[in-house]
């Protein structure tokens, strides 16, 4: 089995919402080259993200300055199909991880991104249809062609993750789940007891509960967020920092995808990377969030 470890950034810039920033191409290679220099390399993509425009608008951004990518590892997704004008052949949302789709998907993904490899693609979402045989050639290829240096998944579940990467030598290097002080199903359910176990590095969305940590919607936004907010007094960090700080105590590694705009935000959030929270104040919010103490 290839084991080679992919060497990713402790925090990942996310692009989910990269069109909603309103950014000109040359401030994204700006706000691109101010992430570099604070120690933030990896940037998380996806073929979907903005309506299929994400990728090409910070390949255009890459263009302005080539050099840029040398710095920079590119992370992007594939596997979700909507129903867009794009593609007017889809009639109903699906999932497709044939051959033919994953290694097209790719090569959409390079020209977006103006370059001739993607460091770590992953697979969007598991699908009931997903074939690991034809997933595994789809790899291989992608792999042998030095189209794909490293390969992953996203939201997969431990057997999921465990049926694929038998039929593949490709080691599997990462998983991206939704982790936060919100949602704590991953530390329930095994997924990262067994991402410790073979080696794979969990990748962190929607790392501050989509915004519902500042503004709760429930009384578990509202209890969690309390919490944060009187650990945040107790540390002198701001409340989003707290939330990092809770994801990077946990023994597993977790790197967070922080998705902003923002250089501001993502500097706060780097900078709350090397603060660990005490067991007490971490499981007092993970007390909080499942609304009660553990046995």
């Amino acid at each position: 089995m290839k084991t080679d470890r992919i060497s990713l950034s402790p925090l990942v810039w996310g692009h989910w919402r990269l069109t909603e920033w309103n950014l000109s191409q040359r401030e994204l290679l700006y706000l691109t080259q101010q992430c570099i220099d604070l120690g933030i390399t990896s940037i998380d993509s996806a073929d979907i993200y903005g309506n299929y425009s994400c990728e090409k608008l910070f390949g255009n951004a890459l263009a302005l300055e080539p050099s840029v990518r040398n710095h920079i590892q590119i992370i992007t997704k594939c596997g979700i199909r909507l129903i867009s004008g794009k593609f007017p052949e889809v009639t109903v949302k699906h999932y497709d991880y044939s051959y033919n789709h994953i290694v097209s998907a790719v090569e959409t993904s390079l020209k977006n991104f103006r370059t001739d490899h993607i460091d770590l693609l992953l697979l969007h979402r598991p699908s009931p249809l997903l074939n690991p045989g034809e997933v595994a050639l789809a790899f291989n290829h992608l792999y042998s062609t030095g189209k794909v240096l490293h390969f992953g998944v996203s939201n997969f579940l431990p057997h999921q993750v465990e049926m694929l990467q038998s039929f593949t030598p490709i080691h599997l290097v990462a998983n991206q789940i939704e982790i936060s002080p919100l949602q704590v199903e991953h530390l329930q359910n095994g997924n990262l007891n067994y991402l410790m176990q073979k080696h794979i590095i969990p990748m962190a969305w929607s790392p501050l509960g989509g915004g519902r940590l500042v503004s709760p919607k429930n009384k578990t936004d509202k209890r969690v967020s309390k919490v944060i907010h009187k650990i945040a007094n107790e540390t002198s960090l701001l409340p989003e920092q707290v939330a990092i700080s809770w994801l990077t105590t946990h023994p597993s590694g977790i790197i967070p995808v922080i998705g902003s705009g923002k250089f501001e935000r993502i500097k706060n959030a780097y900078n709350a990377l090397n603060t660990k929270l005490s067991i007490q104040q971490w499981f007092e919010v993970y007390s909080a969030s499942t609304g009660e103490d553990v046995p």
